[in-house]
């Protein structure tokens, strides 16, 4: 008698029903498996037969099919171990097959019959519920994962024989409680802003930042403080919604790099990958595409420090998420679209020995290697870069300062009230910050008097902004206002959005002749 048990395959971030169909056939004792299987769902064979024979069930001495459909998606991973163990039980009469018609099972099988943790549980519990199942058996250790789905009945196996005992009724399993999602705890950072001698003009730039969701980037001598400054950044970042919360979970995830202990991801992303790393390991890739830093920052922030030490073709995959917050991967067998809404903070010298400008060392580098430094990043990718920072060395009597600055708590305050008018103001848009917006919601939204139009006419000209800078200028002005609690955006907001992007801007773009 034909068997089928509902199972899951991942997508990008999407689960996609799979049926595993099992019948007996005709030849050799053993397990087929077809419906475009991975080498690792091939191994299951090995895997299933162990499994059940070490929890004391019977393995028939007979061909057995399994077809894994719809045949045109290709399945991945040991997460089909449990199901197609659960199949063979109920081709074989060892389990009742009564309910599990709106049951989704998933789960890895170690030889003696244990269920192991599988990646994209998340994901594949919302799949579940989206296609009308009641219940999903995951692993034991992905149950409170899962549980974060409401409406769905959760229930963690840990080995096979406690699922059979369950399903015969001789010792029924207890669904795991959903997991309500209270108000999520306030942003914390690797550094509090407290604890940052100097450097006001940065800490005012990072309140910009955070308040609209802008990208940074920093210019300053080894030792100013930059790094120190973007690791200040998440703990003034507002705290995150509930939505924002379950997105950044799914992608971890998916990614299985969700902490075992930690079903739910709280806090803003911060990564900081180091510089060797390649174009997919930044945008995401493989054979079948996984999240890379860019979507394991989403909702966060994305550090690059020593910027010009990325390789061109690593900071120029940049360009078009950073324009359209989603990332698209295709490969020959389809196309994967991740999210990839994330803040840019990037960090870098002035020269390759970093002291040009320095009022203190002298730069030894030649106008010759200072411009292939520079030339390392290129216009366009600037152009993309809301705030130019300029960070000097600090004086030894601001180091020496024992007084406590303003605490990161402070800031965060003025960062959630800005962005709270922000929502407000872009209710019904779907967008949720200031640097979301696109030049129809600059239109709407900021509007300048005469003395504003003469400004940005003056700037146009005199700085050689393009069409996105221009735009660029008008959204950071417009983060100021909210700062401020000013309804139109003023003159002293536009000027202050300006100085973000003159002097640290002409001069990464000089144009150095050797």
């Amino acid at each position: 008698m034909l068997a089928r048990v509902n199972a899951c395959a991942l997508v990008g971030l999407d689960g996609v029903l799979v049926e595993v169909e099992v019948d007996y056939g005709r030849g050799l004792p053993g397990i087929t498996i077809v419906g475009l299987p991975d080498t690792a769902v091939q191994e299951s064979r090995e895997r299933v037969q162990a499994a059940l024979r070490n929890s004391g069930l019977v393995v028939p001495r007979r061909r057995i099919v399994v077809n894994l459909a719809p045949a045109a998606v290709r399945k991945a991973g040991p997460v089909y171990d449990l199901p197609i163990a659960l199949g063979v039980l109920l081709l074989t009469d060892q389990v009742p097959g009564d309910g599990l018609a709106d049951a989704l099972v998933v789960g890895e099988l170690a030889l003696d019959g244990r269920v192991r943790h599988v990646r994209g549980v998340l994901a594949i519990a919302a799949s579940a519920r989206a296609h009308g199942l009641k219940r999903v058996f995951v692993p034991a250790e992905d149950a409170a994962q899962a549980a974060l789905i409401p409406d769905l009945e959760v229930y963690g196996v840990e080995n096979v024989a406690q699922l059979v005992a369950h399903l015969r009724g001789a010792q029924p399993l207890r669904p795991t409680p959903h997991t309500p999602i209270a108000d999520l705890p306030p942003a914390r950072g690797l550094t509090d802003f407290a604890d940052i001698r100097g450097q006001e003009h940065a800490k005012r730039a990072l309140e910009i930042a955070a308040a609209g969701g802008h990208n940074l980037l920093m210019v300053g001598p080894p030792g100013a403080g930059k790094t120190l400054l973007a690791r200040a950044l998440p703990g003034i970042l507002p705290r995150m919604t509930v939505d924002e919360a379950l997105e950044v979970t799914r992608i971890y995830s998916v990614a299985d790099q969700l902490p075992p202990d930690q079903p739910l991801i709280t806090q803003r992303p911060f990564r900081a990958p180091h510089h060797t790393i390649s174009h997919a390991g930044l945008v995401g890739g493989g054979n079948w595409p996984h999240p890379g830093e860019i979507s394991l920052a989403h909702r966060g922030v994305l550090f690059l420090d020593e910027l010009p030490e990325f390789s061109p073709r690593v900071l120029e995959v940049l360009r078009q998420p950073l324009e359209d917050k989603v990332v698209t991967i295709s490969r020959a067998q389809g196309s994967v679209t991740f999210p990839a809404n994330f803040m840019l903070v990037a960090a870098m010298n002035p020269c390759p020995c970093g002291y040009y400008g320095d009022p203190v060392r002298a730069c030894t580098c030649s106008a010759g290697a200072i411009a292939r430094y520079r030339r390392r990043i290129s216009g366009p990718l600037l152009d993309r870069i809301d705030l130019h920072l300029e960070v000097p060395r600090v004086e030894y009597d601001k180091l020496a300062d024992r007084r406590r600055g303003e605490p990161s708590a402070q800031v965060q305050r003025r960062v959630e009230a800005a962005r709270q008018r922000q929502r407000e103001r872009l209710r019904g848009t779907g967008l949720h910050s200031n640097a979301d917006m696109g030049p129809g919601e600059l239109r709407r939204f900021v509007t300048l008097d005469a003395a504003g139009e003469a400004l940005m006419r003056n700037a146009m000209q005199q700085m050689g902004l393009s069409a996105r800078a221009y735009h660029r200028v008008l959204k950071v002005a417009r983060t100021i206002a909210d700062l401020e609690g000013a309804a139109q955006v003023q003159v002293h907001h536009l000027a202050e959005a300006l100085q973000y992007r003159s002097r640290v801007d002409e001069d990464l773009r000089l144009d150095w002749r050797v």
